[in-house]
């Protein structure tokens, strides 16, 4: 029987192995992974830029809150109001735009998995859309509160 003193050792060369195999399986299944510096970063914003397009073309959610941000941002911007007050108006605004995409992230995936009829599917999707309420109801409480003053 080994000694106690080197179970320890052991251990952490069998965590050093798993750690080489998960990584050598991440860039495995996405070759992306492994870029780093500006070239992920001029990824990355490609890669958003998709998404928004497709939120925008295929969500008529994200259309209707696109056009929600167009007219309220202005307006929290021209108002006289403190610069702070600003910003909780803007990132109000923003945060239904971040709630609603990743909404429909939720959905797509769901979607992916299965086009069948299954509660947990139900819930997350349910809970998604709960999420982008929360932020519309917080989006009105932000507003009430900076201009019923």
């Amino acid at each position: 029987m080994n000694p106690p003193a080197s179970r320890p050792n052991n251990a952490a060369r069998r965590i050093a192995a798993d750690m080489e195999k998960e990584t050598a399986v991440a860039q495995t299944i996405s070759p992306h992974k492994g870029k780093t510096g500006f070239e992920r970063l001029r990824r990355a914003f490609f890669y958003s830029t998709e998404g928004l397009i497709a939120a925008y073309r295929g969500e008529d959610a994200f259309r209707q809150e696109v056009l929600l941000a167009v007219v309220l941002i202005p307006v929290a911007l021209l108002s006289p109001v403190s610069g702070i007050a600003k910003a909780l108006l803007v990132g109000s605004v923003l945060l239904v735009l971040i709630v609603e995409l990743l909404n429909s992230a939720i959905e797509a995936v769901t979607d992916r998995v299965s086009i069948e009829d299954h509660v947990l599917a139900k819930q997350a999707k349910d809970m998604g859309s709960a999420a982008v309420l929360v932020s519309l109801v917080l989006l009105a409480a932000v507003w009430g509160l900076v201009f019923l003053q």
